[in-house]
C-alpha cells in the first residue's frame, strides 16, 4: 500500500471553493486562508493523509517559509516562484514507488506536468466534496454514538425509572418491617 501525499494549491482552492472565494472577494483573504487550514487540518485528522498546503508568496510578500501547523505542512513560496512551479517540482521529487502524490488544483496547465511524473490530480471542487463528506461522516458517527450512548445507559424512560425507584423504596420499607418484627 503506497503512502499518500496530498499537495494542495491553496489559492486555487480559495478561488474555487464558493465559501472561501466569497471571503476573498469581500477583502477577507486571511480569514479564507485560516478557514482552508482549519478544514484541511480536520480532514487530515480523519483521513491520516499527509497534506502539504502551498501558498503563493505573490499574495504575501516576504521570504519563503515552510512550517508545520496542526500537523499540516504549510509552505509559502519565495516571491520569484509561483505556487505552480513549486508544486510541479515538489510533486516530481516526492512521487515514487512508495509514495503516491495527489495534487489538488483546478489549474489546467499544471496538469500535464503532474501527470507526466505519475502524480494524480484532484480538481478543487472534488477535493471540497471529499473533505465535506469526510467531515459529515465523522459528525454523523459522533452523533450516532451519542444517541446510542443515551440508549445504552438506560433502557428505561423517566416515568419507568421513577416507578422503579418507588418500588425499590417500597421493598426496602417492607424489608425493614420484616426484620424488626
Amino acid at each position: 500500500m503506497k503512502q499518500q501525499l496530498l499537495i494542495v494549491d491553496a489559492y486555487n482552492m480559495i478561488g474555487n471553493w464558493p465559501e472561501l472565494a466569497h471571503l476573498k472577494e469581500s477583502g477577507r483573504l486571511p480569514e479564507a486562508r485560516d478557514e482552508l487550514i482549519n478544514v484541511l487540518t480536520e480532514y487530515k485528522k480523519i483521513t491520516g493523509l499527509n497534506i502539504s498546503l502551498i501558498f503563493d508568496a505573490m499574495y504575501v510578500p516576504g521570504n519563503s517559509k515552510s512550517y508545520r501547523q496542526a500537523d499540516l505542512e504549510i509552505v509559502w513560496t519565495s516571491k520569484d516562484q509561483t505556487a505552480d512551479s513549486y508544486i510541479e517540482k515538489y510533486a516530481a521529487e516526492k512521487q515514487s514507488r512508495v509514495l503516491q502524490v495527489t495534487v489538488a488544483t483546478s489549474d489546467q496547465a499544471e496538469q500535464w506536468v503532474i501527470f507526466s511524473e505519475g502524480a494524480l490530480r484532484v480538481p478543487a471542487l472534488e477535493l471540497r466534496k471529499r473533505v465535506h463528506m469526510a467531515l459529515k461522516e465523522v459528525r454523523h458517527a459522533a452523533e450516532g454514538t451519542q444517541v446510542q450512548g443515551r440508549v445504552r445507559k438506560s433502557p428505561w424512560n423517566e416515568d419507568q425509572l421513577l416507578a422503579l425507584d418507588h418500588y425499590r423504596q417500597q421493598l426496602e420499607r417492607d424489608h425493614v418491617k420484616h426484620h424488626h418484627k
